[in-house]
């Protein structure tokens, strides 16, 4: 049995791109605006619907096709939404526009979900060679790895550092990035040349996370104890992770409890709250962090807390319940290949 660590599900290197471009088309975009507005609630049929209203009422016909792409993309129709996405490319007027960038992201991670890298890199190459921004490098980099062209990927990865020295967040989603495809060593050298360079002055959050994803826990509870003092989640998260890898798991969920008990609640605090329980072997409590951050509606944390509660249920036993969670499930993430070997497992017992 597994179980979901953090939000990301889909490929590490796909972000969340939901700019809604929705002015400057000249026609009324209000049937789009709404259905856009149910895509965010993750209601993708009803989307459908809206936009097909939409169409009806002789809306944006490229704004349409853009949101139908976004919807068959949170259905996990990845070749459908390729479809869309290239019709809404194909309705340009010739003028360049933020919209044209937005799509072809999406174009891109369409691509990336249907394994088809050498289209995604060729869909970045365009981007970059009409908007060279530091994402686009990154996520051309990332492309570049799943390609087993390391070389490019370094090369693309250093572009996005020296476009935004100071993102620490880029600086971790290369480490991240380097590590999922085996270049642990390397994706720590970015991280440690922050830590050596004599202009750069840290905070004690970004020294303190970056001497967790080095692997230097101590120091990194260190630092990370003095930015909870600011009260802030991201501190409070990852100084319990650090105690966590140090072995400390009653430290470490008694940190997401104070933080809980004093702020507004978290998808992520609930989430990794219960990962703790569940590694201190107390499932009922781990089902019950998992279930308070559902609870939250936190359209970014459901698809990895709905999978930890299944696994929670199996963990106590009650297969009936994982079982029955688990057919929901996989209605609204049918490629999760993680959860059809977990329905195998359940279909045994």
């Amino acid at each position: 049995m597994f179980f979901r660590k953090c939000g990301r599900i889909t490929t590490l290197c796909l972000t969340g791109l939901v700019m809604l471009f929705l002015t400057g088309c000249g026609q009324k975009v209000d049937l789009v605006t709404e259905g856009m507005e149910m895509i965010g609630q993750l209601d993708y049929l009803g989307a459908l619907d809206k936009f097909q209203e939409a169409e009806a009422k002789e809306e944006s016909a490229r704004l349409i096709a853009r949101g139908r792409g976004i919807a068959y993309m949170g259905m996990t129709e990845y070749e459908k939404a390729q479809e869309y996405f290239l019709e809404a490319l194909a309705l340009s007027d010739g003028m360049i526009q933020d919209v044209d960038f937005d799509i072809n992201y999406y174009l891109a991670a369409a691509y990336t979900k249907c394994n088809q890298f050498a289209e995604a890199r060729s869909t970045y190459d365009a981007i970059i060679q009409l908007r060279p921004g530091a994402e686009a490098f990154f996520l051309r980099g990332c492309v570049s790895l799943q390609l087993d062209d390391y070389v490019a990927a370094k090369a693309d990865f250093d572009t996005a550092v020296d476009l935004e020295p100071a993102n620490y967040d880029r600086l971790i989603q290369i480490y991240e990035a380097l590590a999922q495809a085996g270049y642990r060593e390397a994706g720590q050298e970015y991280l440690s040349t922050v830590l050596t360079a004599k202009d750069v002055k840290l905070g004690h959050f970004d020294m303190g996370r970056i001497y967790y994803y080095m692997g230097e826990y101590q120091q990194a509870s260190l630092e990370l104890e003095k930015a909870r003092e600011d009260g802030n989640e991201a501190s409070c998260l990852y100084l319990g992770k650090s105690y966590e890898a140090l072995g400390d798991y009653n430290y470490a969920s008694n940190v997401y409890n104070n933080y809980l008990d004093q702020h507004q609640g978290s998808g992520k605090l609930y989430n990794q709250l219960g990962l703790c329980e569940m590694a201190k072997r107390d499932y009922t409590k781990a089902l019950h962090a998992f279930q308070q951050g559902l609870s939250l509606q936190d359209a970014d944390m459901r698809q990895t807390l709905s999978f930890n509660e299944i696994v929670a249920y199996e963990y106590l036993g009650d297969f009936e319940a994982a079982a029955s969670l688990l057919s929901e499930y996989l209605t609204l993430y049918p490629d999760d290949e993680i959860a059809l070997r977990e329905q195998i497992f359940l279909n045994t017992r």
